[in-house]
């Protein structure tokens, strides 16, 4: 009887550890199913996938870059529509992989590189507060030759057009340059029609646009906006950026 007592102990042992390890299988599948459903990393969310049939506006960048010239083109054209439709691609683009440091410090991982680059509808140059190493960078000054091929738009803010000046792309075109910088360019490339910056912060020359830079980077960057799809979409894309307070402000 001793004998039988003991062998219905182990049998019941062995039953339970059964359970609890198949048990245990069961939880760690569960917890791995949970986990994939339920991240709590957000980023695939924000992530805007790269659609060949959209509109792709492309930002050039170097180190030095002014980020607000950056910042202010992906602000308007990374923007989803009323009904949350994603209209254009915006892609980062550097002469490498490596990271870009801004003129403010902040470190910027560019998208593509200048041989990877997807083809661009509208290329975006912007501006350094030291423009002499991008102005004497042939392969900055190629790579916006080359994309100008087949851009629709090229757009300048601030002393990018510099850069627009060198490639030789606008010559006999309109342009405009930051505050204080028109004679200096004019000098620098006399084909371009340079414009009085104290009187003019936005032109637009056939498929060359070009502003003042800094924050009148959002004015280049609306004026395209509005010419590739329309009023209505402009005028949203302003109030998602609360521009009417920032112009109605009083301390």
């Amino acid at each position: 009887m001793k004998n039988l007592s003991i062998i219905s102990l182990l049998i019941f042992t062995i039953i339970t550890v059964s359970c609890n390890s198949e048990k245990s299988k069961t939880n760690k599948k569960t917890d791995e199913v949970e986990n994939v459903m339920s991240p709590s990393d957000t980023l695939t969310k924000h992530l805007k996938p790269f659609n060949p049939d959209l509109p792709t506006i492309g930002l050039l960048m170097f180190n030095g870059v002014l980020q607000g010239e950056v910042i202010a083109t992906s602000d308007v054209f990374g923007k989803v529509d009323k009904k949350g439709k994603q209209l254009f691609n915006v892609v980062t683009i550097a002469e490498t992989a490596k990271p870009i440091t801004t003129e403010e410090g902040m470190h910027f991982v560019p998208d593509y590189t200048f041989d990877d680059c997807p083809k661009l509808t509208a290329l975006f140059v912007p501006s350094a507060y030291d423009m002499y190493a991008q102005v004497h960078n042939n392969k900055v000054v190629d790579f916006i030759k080359t994309k100008n091929q087949e851009t629709q738009y090229t757009v300048s803010n601030c002393a990018g057009a510099n850069l627009i000046g060198k490639s030789g792309i606008a010559d006999g075109h309109k342009i405009v340059t930051w505050i204080g910088g028109g004679e200096q360019l004019q000098k620098d490339y006399p084909s371009l029609k340079v414009q009085n910056d104290s009187l003019v912060t936005f032109i637009k020359d056939g498929k060359f646009l070009s502003s003042n830079g800094n924050l009148a980077s959002y004015i280049s960057a609306l004026e395209l906006l509005e010419i590739m799809t329309n009023t209505e979409h402009r005028k949203f894309i302003e109030s998602y950026l609360y521009l009417d307070r920032l112009k109605n402000w009083k301390e």
